[in-house]
């Protein structure tokens, strides 16, 4: 059997249009990140996000990730996970009845660096995707890579800005590719939001998302007795 899905066939269900999707509706991703540190060299990665093709109905999708990072040192973190991705196809606009769920382990390499102001993070990414869509189950494999920039505007305020890419490890090797720039704000010092906008670029579809963020990083550690 041929494996010709891709991460399009999961947003947008199997379709022949050729024309572009998703141009005129303007959807929204509501997410939460969490680094949630046990040990001196580990913490816990939480996540997420619920996807929705509209602002605020029409829901399109459900990610939910988790992973053990181990922190080599202040400026690299490796990570080994688990996500469960729940995508709903019956879009308003395409009629569709088929749903995806999709279990993956993915394996990943953040180095960070700063450059003046500026904080750069590059992230590299391995992933193991098993997917099932209606009666069909199908395995994949994907490498990403984001490098990100964060610029300090006060104390309070920053500009985050990222682009990244998808590429398949099978079949037609380009995914899709994101670019994002948000408003960041510290609420606290282990709580901070990003209000921003996503362009999401498929072969043949292309998403313009809002994104608000919640970044909630705590210690699990007992505290020492004083």
């Amino acid at each position: 059997m041929k494996r010709t899905l891709t991460l399009i066939t999961l947003l947008v269900s199997l379709t022949s249009n050729a024309q572009e999707i998703g141009d005129d509706t303007f959807g929204a991703w509501y997410m939460y990140f969490g680094t949630n540190k046990i040990a001196e060299k580990l913490s816990l990665h939480t996540e997420a996000q619920f996807r929705y093709y509209e602002n605020a109905k029409n829901f399109n999708q459900l990610l939910l990730r988790t992973g053990l990072n181990y922190h080599i040192n202040q400026n690299a973190i490796a990570t080994l996970g688990y996500g469960f991705i729940e995508t709903d196809g019956t879009f308003e606009d395409l009629q569709s009845d088929i749903n995806a769920k999709e279990n993956r382990i993915f394996q990943q390499l953040i180095l960070k660096n700063k450059v003046g102001q500026f904080l750069f993070e590059h992230r590299y990414r391995l992933e193991q995707r098993f997917i099932k869509l209606g009666n069909t189950n199908d395995t994949q494999h994907r490498a990403r890579y984001r490098i990100q920039v964060t610029l300090p505007l006060t104390d309070i305020f920053f500009l985050n800005f990222y682009d990244e890419i998808f590429l398949n490890l099978q079949n037609s090797v380009y995914g899709q590719n994101r670019l994002y720039g948000a408003l960041g704000v510290h609420v606290t010092k282990d709580l901070s939001a990003q209000f921003g906008y996503l362009k999401n670029h498929f072969p043949s579809a292309n998403f313009d998302r809002l994104q608000i963020g919640i970044i909630w990083n705590t210690d699990l550690r007992k505290k020492k007795a004083e």
